[in-house]
Parts: structure tokens; C-alpha cells; sequence
């Protein structure tokens, strides 16, 4: 039997298919479209999932279930991506669920946040992930899926732990991508650190060599400069204060027991994002301070937790994963 798992991303888009085991048997990605539309992503993800079938040796209808991880926010009940903050505007509704189902001929599509998946597949690839836990992501936005009591939160339209649009600055320096203010992504995703680099050098311009007036500046540059430029340190820092702000909320709201990050900030920059964050929680959390760690499965934790979907009927569950006929 084979399944087929996709990870779809502001940034790229992977599939992969794999067994009953969860074996990874073909894999495949590419660029995510920025446009013109929704209809260009959705072409994206089933390129990428007949390129994983082709890599696999099988046709994309001899998958018997796929799920999918995808950036938000979704509308379950019509199997979408509906106005992703991540995206050009003219990208305003992806279709997923009824294609994939076209291509596969199946109706066992399961769709998540991709966070969601995230925190799936922490928990079906790793027998030392505790009940209660957290996968937090740091790339291109910033969300989180959530594990209390061994149930995974998904939300009756699967939105659930949507937490980089929680509000941590009232003042609203920053503008999110999804337009309001003040939001924890709007200052720390990688989309938005070189926008928050900007509007503090123009706040208070001091000598740097981050080129900050280029159209390309990344926060690859900061994390680049970082250790031998006072401005990139201060922007790093900054940006260490409003992460540790946002987990201290989440341990608040669920109480877990490990945050597992991945995305593409923390796992490019483990110690600029990570060890400043357990530096700061001990002074901002009430209750007990979770261990916070890398994940184990590096930029595969999506597409995997997506797969491990598949294979459990959505659920991520190992005692539902389905034998051969």
C-alpha cells in the first residue's frame, strides 16, 4: 500500500511517497508560485506529487491516502487554503483537497496546518515526545500545533494554533503580513526580520554593515552578520525578546512539556534563536519551563507528519495505522 504525504509552504512545496511502514519510497519539490492565483499553487502541489510517484516507481493512483500539511488559514469544509498571509494577494484561494483526491482517486485526503502536521509527525516518528507537547515553527510565518493529553488540537476548521497572529506588542510597531499590528510573525518570521531590521535602523540609525536599503536584504544577512556587527546583534536580540514572548504565551495557554522548533529560521540559526529564548523563559513563565529543543526531523517534520497522517486516517495515531489488504 502506499501513501502520499505533501508539505505545501510560502516558500516551497514537497511530496513524498511512502509505505505502510512509513518508509519514504519517492520524494520530489519545488518553488511554491507566488501567482498569478490559487490555481497555480494547487498545479504546483500536484506536480510535485506526480514527481514523488514517478521517483517512487508507481502510478499517483496506486496511493490509497494522502494528507496534507499546508500553510493556513484553511477551510476544512471545503478543503482549501483560503487567503494565506504569506503570499501575494492575488493568491487568494487554493484549492487542495478535491484535486488531490482527482489525481489519487481516493477520498482519504486529510488536510492540516501544517504546523498541525508538524506536531503529527513529531509524535508518530519519535517514541520520546511526550502527551504533551508543542511543535513550533519559525520560517517564512510562524505557527504551532499542539499535543495536550496525547489529542492533537486541530479546531472545528482546522485553524488551531494559529499563534504568530497572537498579539504581542500593543503598540503595534510592526504591521503582519496578514495586515493587522503587532502580531509575534510581523517581528520574527523571516519574512518580516529584515522589515523589523529596517524600521528599527530608522528609528535610531547607528553604523552597520547590514545592507538595510537593498531590496534583497534577508534575514539571512543578519543571522550572517551577527557576532561581528553591533546593529545585527541588536536586531537579533530584539528579535530573541518577542520569541520568547510568544512561547511564554503558548507554555502559558497549554502547559507542555517540550517545544520541539523547526522551520527554516531555527533550523539555519539553532543557537541565535534558540539559546537566547531558554535564557529569557525562566523570567517569563509562571508555571513549570518547558525543555526547548530542535527537532528531530530537521525540514522533514511536515511532509512526514502529513505522511503519518495519511497512514493513521488523519489522525497521526500508530494503533490506526492501516495493514495490507
Amino acid at each position: 500500500m502506499y501513501y502520499v504525504g505533501v508539505d505545501l509552504g510560502a516558500t516551497n512545496v514537497r511530496a513524498v511517497v511512502g509505505d505502510e511502514t512509513a518508509a519514504i519510497l519517492g520524494s520530489a519539490s519545488r518553488d511554491t508560485p507566488r501567482g498569478p492565483n490559487g490555481i497555480a499553487v494547487t498545479e504546483a502541489v500536484l506536480e510535485v506529487i506526480r514527481a514523488a510517484s514517478t521517483d517512487a516507481g508507481i502510478a499517483p493512483s496506486e496511493a490509497v491516502a494522502a494528507g496534507i500539511g499546508s500553510i493556513g488559514p484553511l477551510d476544512l469544509a471545503e478543503g482549501i487554503v483560503q487567503g494565506p498571509a504569506n503570499l501575494p494577494d492575488t493568491v487568494e484561494r487554493i484549492p487542495l483537497v478535491g484535486p488531490v483526491g482527482r489525481l489519487l482517486d481516493t477520498d482519504e485526503v486529510h488536510l492540516h496546518n501544517d504546523t498541525i502536521a508538524g506536531v503529527i509527525g513529531e509524535r508518530f516518528h519519535s517514541e520520546r515526545n511526550p502527551d504533551d507537547m508543542v511543535y513550533l515553527t519559525i520560517s517564512s510565518g510562524i505557527g504551532a500545533g499542539v499535543a495536550v493529553d496525547g489529542n492533537v488540537l486541530s479546531g472545528w476548521d482546522g485553524n488551531a494554533g494559529e499563534v504568530g497572529h497572537m498579539t504581542v506588542d500593543p503598540h503595534g510597531f510592526m504591521t503582519c503580513g496578514c495586515g493587522l499590528d503587532g502580531h509575534w510573525e510581523g517581528y520574527c518570521s523571516g519574512n518580516n526580520i529584515p522589515k523589523y531590521a529596517r524600521e528599527l535602523y530608522e528609528e535610531d540609525p547607528i553604523e552597520t554593515s547590514l545592507p538595510v536599503k537593498d531590496p534583497d536584504f534577508s534575514a539571512v544577512d543578519v543571522f550572517e552578520a551577527a557576532g561581528e556587527d553591533t546593529f545585527a546583534d541588536h536586531v537579533i536580540d530584539q528579535v530573541a525578546h518577542w520569541n520568547a514572548m510568544g512561547i511564554s504565551n503558548v507554555i502559558h495557554a497549554y502547559a507542555p512539556l517540550v517545544v520541539s522548533v523547526g522551520g527554516a529560521v531555527a533550523l539555519n540559526n539553532p543557537e541565535r534563536i534558540l539559546d537566547p529564548i531558554r535564557e529569557k523563559l525562566p523570567e517569563m513563565v509562571f508555571i513549570n519551563v518547558p525543555e526547548v529543543r530542535l527537532t528531530d526531523l530537521g525540514d522533514e517534520v511536515v511532509v512526514k507528519g502529513a505522511l503519518a497522517s495519511a497512514l493513521t486516517g488523519g489522525t497521526g495515531d500508530r494503533s490506526r495505522v492501516k495493514s495490507p489488504p
